[in-house]
């Protein structure tokens, strides 16, 4: 059963498992699909922090949108796919790598992947999501 805005919306707001699917620059290529951490905005829009020149932010930056699917298993199966044009790209400060950090991580693993991270702050972007379409679906408890 599809999700209403509302839930897809709240479903967003936790740290669940993630992938990013944007089309491919080459031709005749699949969608480049990877996991990734993810947060929502204050207005609910999705953003990630990924290294400006990694393959996905090339991707991005090409295709002008991505896809975000994120999904849980328990209590029930649900996921929420959100698809979008890119609001907004802007150089990563270090309050994104602490809160995205904090998000997904807790006790000593925060600290040891800040010290990890941090050197290449400089080189980190968000980018974030106008979210258009949308596909969810809550499967139920199995």
């Amino acid at each position: 059963m599809p999700l209403t805005l509302a839930e897809r919306q709240e479903f967003l707001t936790q740290p669940h498992t993630a992938t990013i699917s944007v089309q491919a620059l080459r031709t005749g290529r699949g969608p480049l699909a990877v996991p990734i951490w993810y947060d929502v905005d204050a207005e609910g829009r999705p953003w990630i922090l990924t290294d400006a020149g990694s393959v996905k932010a090339r991707h991005i930056e090409a295709a002008g949108s991505f896809t975000l699917t994120a999904h849980q298993l328990t209590p029930s199966v649900r996921y929420v796919s959100v698809e979008g044009p890119v609001q907004a790209s802007r150089a990563a400060a270090d309050a994104d790598l602490v809160g995205m950090t904090e998000r997904y991580l807790t006790g000593d693993a925060v600290a040891a992947y800040l010290d990890f991270a941090r050197p290449g702050l400089s080189t980190l972007q968000v980018i974030t999501m106008e979210p258009q379409h949308w596909l969810s679906g809550d499967l139920g408890s199995w």
